[in-house]
């Protein structure tokens, strides 16, 4: 067995509202509030004892801002990289083939991405089908053999923001 590397799967923070204010949907930012609520829940993580060695995140606005935040959050700030495939309707196989990428040097990997995606993602790591639903601000910790990102992995644990905001200092 390789070395196991810990998958952090990540859903935006609050985002502001699709409309006539942001006509391309991928320049949505985050809300003052979702931002302020997510810093929480960046706290609530460092309180469980995560570590992030990369953080990968969709190219959309509100994804590259929660990214941002979540790596400010961490002493050492952690790099973000954008990977396309994090995008809406991102296929599943350029996730997995990024994650084996860059496990070669990071054993601990955020992905930052969008529902219903995330949900996918988070299934199909475990060799299961569906989707599981995620808030917005939600993490899900995922172990997967480093031989074999694609899966299937075990599921470590998953909260929700409201958890992740209790556990804050």
């Amino acid at each position: 067995m390789a070395a196991i590397i810990e998958l952090y799967l990540v859903r935006h923070a609050i985002a502001a509202e699709r409309g006539p204010k942001y006509p391309d949907d991928r320049l949505r930012p985050l809300t003052p509030e979702g931002a302020k609520r997510f810093k929480e829940g960046v706290r609530g993580l460092v309180a469980l004892g995560v570590e992030l060695d990369l953080i990968l995140t969709s190219p959309l606005t509100r994804a590259e801002e929660t990214a941002a935040l979540l790596s400010a959050g961490f002493k050492k700030r952690v790099a973000v990289d954008v990977l396309d495939a994090l995008a809406p309707g991102g296929k599943f196989t350029a996730v997995a083939e990024a994650v084996g990428r860059h496990a070669k040097r990071s054993r601990r990997l955020a992905l930052v991405g969008h529902e219903p995606d995330m949900g996918e993602l988070a299934a199909r790591f475990l060799g299961a089908r569906g989707h599981i639903e995620f808030r917005k601000g939600a993490v899900c910790a995922i172990d997967v053999d480093g031989a074999m990102p694609a899966g299937p992995g075990t599921l470590r644990w998953f909260l929700p923001p409201r958890v992740l905001r209790r556990l804050a200092p």
